[in-house]
């Protein structure tokens, strides 16, 4: 003959499969993995030895020749801060013109935001 359950009975099932429920559930989340990306300003100095506007940039720097990728928006400044109209980049920077790059870096590419030619 079974004997009637009671509440304390009731409340251990409930708690055993809540805990169940729980037990499960932590098994059942997924991982996330979330990357991000590390970005620094920093200046390099030296002439420009190679220069395709909006696609090759290379500057020879004390340490060698140094490829810069454009960013989405590169200004260009004398060193007195004047910024140079797009007629002006055009007519003044060139090979062998001694420039200071601002860049920002993404990975392991040098990513170009500023340009200051050093005449004025």
């Amino acid at each position: 003959m079974a004997l009637p359950e009671t509440k304390v009975d009731n409340m251990k099932k409930t708690i055993l499969s809540i805990l169940a429920v729980t037990v499960a559930a932590a098994f059942a989340v997924d991982e996330t993995t979330t990357s991000t990306t590390t970005t620094s300003t920093t200046y390099g100095t030296g002439t420009i030895s190679e220069y395709t506007p909006g696609s090759t940039f290379v500057v020879m720097e004390s340490s060698g020749p140094v490829k810069y990728k454009y960013g989405k928006k590169v200004t260009y400044v004398t060193k007195s801060g004047k910024t140079l109209s797009d007629d002006e980049v055009r007519t003044r920077i060139k090979v062998g013109s001694p420039v200071r790059v601002q860049y920002g870096t993404e990975g392991d590419a040098r990513v170009i935001n500023r340009v200051e030619i050093d005449d004025d």
